[in-house]
């Protein structure tokens, strides 16, 4: 049953995904996938939970908290790219690649659905797991999901605040200020806790401690490969930035150097 429910699942997610790719062809857009990230999360959790048919306290409080912050996390993204045409990590990709459309629907589609099919793993364990009664350790999990919920959401609103300024309101063109002050890059920490989160509650059910590779990719995907390291070379010959930079750590929050 437990096989079934995950292959699925993994046939569910890559063809939400093709559906997306269907879209950012007749948009000509990519930025799309960008969009349905977080929201594949929600579509992810919310079937598992329909198609496990066992809607019983836990199960309803991690697809709650799913919803929570996937919903949240693509009406960011969506708010931002609005009227801005497609980002420039896409575009250039377009220009470069040759058989593009090919390499879009398997490098970027298929292959975010893959990731996220991996890293939603924990999620759909706990949603198909036989309930128990709530531990510790569940809200040990919801403890972490809400100070890593908060550290992203806040951390997205100050900066959207802060880019809304004008330029004679602002101490520079670089958020030094709230959460930013402790470190550089408090969204993609926040997002990396959730997931610690979600994992530390699977904790709780019988054999979710195999899980971990979940909340590893992530962080590991966030701090090395698409979230850091993009933004930290975006702005590597930026002087003002530089300086933030020797004060404030780039991604566990700390009081900033003098």
């Amino acid at each position: 049953m437990l096989d079934s429910i995950y292959f699925q699942l993994f046939l569910l997610v890559l063809l939400y995904f093709s559906l997306f790719f269907l879209i950012a062809v007749l948009k000509k857009d990519n930025s799309i996938v960008d969009i349905g990230w977080g929201l594949g999360y929600v579509y992810t959790a919310n079937m598992a939970l329909y198609l496990t048919n066992d809607y019983n306290l836990r199960s309803f409080i991690i697809t709650f908290i799913v919803t929570i912050w996937g919903l949240r996390l693509s009406y960011h993204i969506f708010k931002r790219n609005l009227g801005k045409g497609e980002d420039y990590r896409y575009a250039k990709w377009r220009e470069s690649w040759d058989n593009f459309y090919l390499k879009s629907f398997l490098r970027i589609f298929m292959l975010q659905g893959v990731l996220l099919f991996i890293i939603s793993t924990p999620i759909i364990k706990i949603i198909a797991s036989s309930y128990q009664s709530l531990k510790i350790i569940d809200f040990i999990g919801l403890l972490l999901w809400g100070i890593g919920f908060a550290f992203e959401a806040v951390g997205d609103k100050q900066l959207r605040e802060f880019k809304s300024l004008d330029e004679s309101e602002k101490d520079g063109h670089i958020m030094k200020k709230g959460v930013w002050k402790y470190t550089r890059h408090p969204n993609y920490f926040g997002d990396a806790l959730v997931w610690w989160g979600f994992y530390t509650i699977a904790l709780a059910v019988s054999g979710g401690w195999m899980f971990i590779f979940s909340p590893i990719l992530m962080t590991y995907l966030l701090r090395y490969v698409s979230g850091v390291p993009l933004l930290e070379k975006r702005y590597a010959d930026d002087e003002e930035y530089q300086k933030y930079a020797k004060k404030t750590n780039i991604f566990f929050p700390w009081f900033p150097k003098k």
